[in-house]
């Protein structure tokens, strides 16, 4: 038996769901929350337009879409414990299978599909593949949404390595590197929201990254490397534009 198999099999249990310390319900609500702050804002398409999510999970940035306006909304995941989650919390839109055959047999191409921590979970030559899938299944001038782990980030590891079924890791160079390789235009990466949804913790929060900032760009400085393109927040959004 490959590892994926055991390990998605039962997913939220023994990781998003673990991870989070707190019920499924909650962990919906705060993933949404996060989506509306981080991904909503960077998405400037009609309410009309064809979105695909990819490794969906629990549907909770699905949610997030509807609840924008957004009607023309599918979710893709592989473990049939999260989609059993996501129809009892109310995403009605998300169906179990393989995103590749999923692709592969989709009759219609998308105005944005996005993956939320999810091409870390994919190995190198697997993730060039997928990527030149999603580009070929867009739309001229649809984009591409991806958030994943920086290892740029101090203490990455945490983030990176929290989860055995990570298959590797980037930085904003390199995510810009293998999507424009793939024939993606256009290749934006930002820093992930950090925002704490409580005004005190906030404000103590954002000063205390001031700091970390200010010592990382010194370090970059004392070693003769421009900051440019440097991003230290723990994940990072991509976004990439389809030719036309």
């Amino acid at each position: 038996m490959k590892y994926r198999e055991t390990l998605y099999a039962n997913y939220h249990t023994t990781q998003s769901g673990r991870a989070a310390l707190t019920d499924a319900k909650s962990l919906f609500e705060r993933e949404k929350w996060r989506f509306e702050k981080e991904i909503l804002p960077l998405i400037n398409l009609p309410k009309s337009a064809r979105v695909l999510d990819i490794g969906c999970g629990s549907g909770s940035f699905l949610k997030a879409l509807s609840d924008k306006g957004y009607t023309e909304i599918t979710g893709i995941d592989l473990s049939e414990e999260q989609v059993k989650l996501a129809h009892q919390l109310g995403v009605s839109q998300v169906q179990q299978g393989d995103l590749i055959d999923f692709l592969n047999a989709a009759d219609h191409k998308f105005d944005l599909i996005s993956g939320m921590d999810i091409i870390e979970h994919f190995t190198k030559n697997e993730l060039v593949d997928l990527l030149k899938l999603i580009q070929n299944h867009l739309n001229p001038g649809g984009i591409a949404i991806f958030r994943t782990p920086n290892l740029d980030a101090p203490m990455a590891t945490v983030y990176a390595n929290g989860d055995f079924t990570h298959e590797n890791y980037m930085n904003a160079s390199s995510a810009q590197q293998v999507l424009m390789a793939c024939g993606f235009q256009q290749v934006q990466v930002f820093e992930s929201n950090m925002q704490i949804p409580y005004a005190l913790k906030e404000i103590i929060r954002k000063v205390i990254f001031f700091i970390l900032k200010f010592r990382f760009k010194l370090n970059l400085f004392a070693t003769g490397r421009s900051t440019q393109n440097v991003l230290i927040s723990p994940n990072m959004v991509i976004i990439a534009k389809n030719h036309g």
